[in-house]
């Protein structure tokens, strides 16, 4: 038997209360890490860039689109090893029938 991957909505979740978390999770924590540290680092250079009377969201741009992109990687790489994974025991379970 192969191991269970990670439950793709678990891993939305912990991409969602920590960038990066999800990939972490998913025991791809060199990538997650990248994640989190480029989050901090445009966060900080966009509030660095922009105006003092710009808005909360226009001052933390860099990070916040950096932050989405690792969520939405994230449940990408998760569902697409879940799919693998379900096929693979839907393949072994048909195999199994052919052969009783």
């Amino acid at each position: 038997m192969s191991d269970q991957p990670v439950n793709p909505r678990l891993a939305l979740l912990a991409s969602l209360l920590i960038p990066g978390g999800g990939h972490v999770l998913q025991r791809k924590t060199q990538r997650g890490l990248m994640f989190l540290f480029f989050t901090v680092v445009l966060g900080w250079v966009s509030v660095r860039l922009m105006p003092e009377t710009a808005s909360f969201f226009s001052r933390h741009v860099g990070g916040i689109f950096l932050y989405g992109l690792s969520v939405i990687d994230s449940y990408k790489i998760a569902r697409i090893n879940w799919e693998t994974w379900n096929y693979a025991e839907r393949q072994k379970a048909l195999d199994g029938n052919k052969q009783d």
